[in-house]
């Protein structure tokens, strides 16, 4: 596509790539940060690990919950960015309801993936790079934004980026690894040496997180930007940190009507290992 000729991104349009980005590199060429974490070569392993497990399954089914509030109110034909969206798991939910959907991530494999598992719907399209890669003209109904903050060099940047993006009264749905949760955790698992070494790990795994961000410094962010938080809510606020993890799968429904119970009260939300924030932009 020639700079010029077409919208970056058109709602009405169905394209199936819409960046000219179409190299497998770990990071995007020309993304602001080559510190920014992608899933290439483990996407099919991130797929399972993530959504096969009762934590993403979890992660997922609270999303949801959390956003029922929006579905009447946006549009039938919304036009929504699933940033970082990965292998399309929500994209997929957003597919569902009739939206068109922008679905970006800065790994190639987890977009294949993404674009065979989301074959069979209308109103899908890609695009690979960095968040930071779409152009600030593009505007959206709606910008979902679930566990990416975790894995960037500069998050803050990438929220104010995530602003220019929103139509004036649009909504942004961010969620990230908690980080205030995981040093509560790790007190609980009794991994004091990972504590005292300011819970950074010698040999950190590929898909353990990168940078977990603590709540209150991201609402510090909010502040700054033209916006009204919604809602706020913790993710995982029980499940994590049952001792026996049978009882994750065993007694599923259990856990997660006390999730549905408790994930936006005080002090449970902050206990969540994900933070989620529902924004309206100004």
């Amino acid at each position: 596509m020639q700079q010029g000729t077409k919208p970056f991104f058109n709602c009405k349009a169905q394209h199936k790539l819409v960046s000219e980005m179409s190299d497998k590199k770990t990071q995007s060429s020309n993304s602001p940060s080559s510190q920014d974490i992608s899933f290439d070569n483990i996407a099919n392993k991130f797929d399972k690990n993530i959504y096969g497990t009762t934590k993403g399954r979890l992660r997922h089914e609270m999303l949801m919950h959390n956003l029922a509030f929006l579905w009447p109110v946006l549009n039938e034909n919304a036009c929504v960015l699933d940033a970082g969206g990965g292998t399309g798991e929500f994209t997929k939910e957003l597919l569902a309801k009739g939206y068109q959907v922008l679905l970006n991530d800065i790994s190639m494999d987890t977009l294949e993936i993404a674009e065979q598992k989301l074959a069979d719907y209308d109103g899908l399209s890609l695009h690979h790079g960095a968040i930071q890669d779409i152009p600030a003209h593009s505007q959206f109904d709606l910008v979902t934004c679930h566990a990416v903050f975790e894995w960037l060099d500069n998050p803050q940047a990438v929220l104010s980026h995530l602003f220019e993006l929103l139509k004036p009264g649009a909504y942004l749905s961010l969620s990230f690894f908690n980080q205030d949760a995981n040093l509560f955790g790790n007190v609980l698992y009794g991994n004091f040496q990972l504590i005292n070494n300011g819970m950074k790990q010698k040999n950190r795994l590929r898909l353990a997180n990168h940078t977990p961000l603590k709540p209150k410094t991201v609402l510090n962010w909010l502040e700054e930007l033209p916006c009204e938080v919604l809602k706020k809510s913790g993710i995982r606020c029980f499940h994590d940190y049952l001792k026996d993890k049978q009882q994750q799968s065993d007694n599923y429904q259990d856990i997660k009507q006390l999730e549905l119970q408790y994930s936006d009260q005080e002090p449970y939300l902050w206990l969540g290992k994900y933070f989620h924030i529902v924004i309206r932009k100004n």
